[in-house]
């Protein structure tokens, strides 16, 4: 199953960048992967550009105030849909003003990776670790004990 991160803003912190690159590079020895900056705007307009590029994918919307799961529920969810036939899903990360309502509407699940209101580029490295994590644990193979 194809993976898209779409995300408003470039990554900044070196801290962010190597982690990113790091999950970048392993998740995609299992899947298709594709990180997508979107530029910066009001809540409405990051909203459109998120829907927009998630076209065609089911949508995750990661927000604080969404479902939380622990690693063998995010797998569960990810396998289910994989036995569906979904061939992509697209996980939205808001700017600094968040996800608009519009982009939690739209969204097929809206996940909390925390209750904790995580800085934006570190809420991509984890976001990623898990996905990883996830695919790991698809395999059997000893990242995730």
């Amino acid at each position: 199953m194809r993976i898209k991160v779409c995300a408003i803003g470039k990554p900044r912190l070196a801290y962010a960048k190597a982690g990113l690159q790091e999950y970048a590079a392993r998740l995609e020895r299992y899947t298709r992967l594709e990180l997508l900056y979107l530029k910066e705007g009001s809540p409405a307009q990051e909203g459109e550009r998120l829907l927009g590029a998630s076209q065609g994918y089911l949508r995750v919307a990661l927000d604080e105030r969404g479902e939380e799961v622990d690693t063998l529920g995010l797998r569960a969810r990810l396998g289910a849909w994989e036995m569906q036939g979904e061939k992509g899903v697209a996980f939205l990360l808001g700017g600094a003003e968040g996800l608009s309502p519009a982009v939690r509407a739209e969204a097929d699940w809206v996940w909390a990776l925390s209750k904790l209101t995580l800085q934006h580029e570190l809420a991509l490295v984890v976001l990623l670790e898990q996905l990883y994590r996830a695919e790991t644990l698809k395999r059997g193979e000893p990242y995730h004990r």
